[in-house]
């Protein structure tokens, strides 16, 4: 069976989000969205991405209550800069954050946190150098923004996946 569904859980919520992406359950999105996630599961089978140890879930737990959280407040304080539009000393800008973690699996959660976040965006990650660069939408000191990327989001992707 692994050859049919080498990715069974992936297959399954494909085929879900399929489903209710279309507000159907027609035979015909059924069989055509089981036909996608089956595809799906092979596509991502030849990529054969390295499975993930996860070493903490306790700080998995953690890290997902804090994301939460800042993805709440984020979105309350883009609504004001959207409302109040543009006070003064409210800047969009870039900024690159030096990185100590190497994971992939760890990297990959942090583009996703990043990029979830309202106001914030992954720009680019330079492998060679183990920087971040970011783009913010209010941006008043970057070292806030590195001490909140390193601090609360890295230390805990490093003790989760490395």
């Amino acid at each position: 069976m692994n050859w049919l569904l080498p990715y069974p859980l992936l297959s399954a919520a494909l085929l879900a989000l399929w489903l209710l992406l279309n507000q159907s359950i027609s035979p015909g999105h059924i069989v055509l969205g089981s036909v996608i996630a089956i595809l799906a599961s092979w596509v991502m089978a030849a990529l054969r991405p390295e499975k993930p140890r996860i070493r903490r879930p306790g700080a998995a737990l953690r890290l997902a209550g804090i994301v939460l959280f800042d993805i709440l407040r984020s979105n309350i304080a883009v609504g004001r800069i959207i409302v109040r539009s543009r006070e003064p000393g409210m800047n969009a800008g870039f900024l690159t954050i030096p990185l100590d973690m190497r994971s992939h699996q760890g990297l990959a959660v942090l583009s996703l946190i990043i990029t979830s976040t309202p106001g914030t965006i992954w720009l680019d990650y330079d492998a060679a150098k183990g920087t971040l660069m970011l783009h913010v939408l209010d941006l008043v000191d970057e070292t806030v923004w590195i001490e909140t990327i390193k601090g609360r989001y890295e230390r805990l992707l490093m003790e989760i996946f490395e």
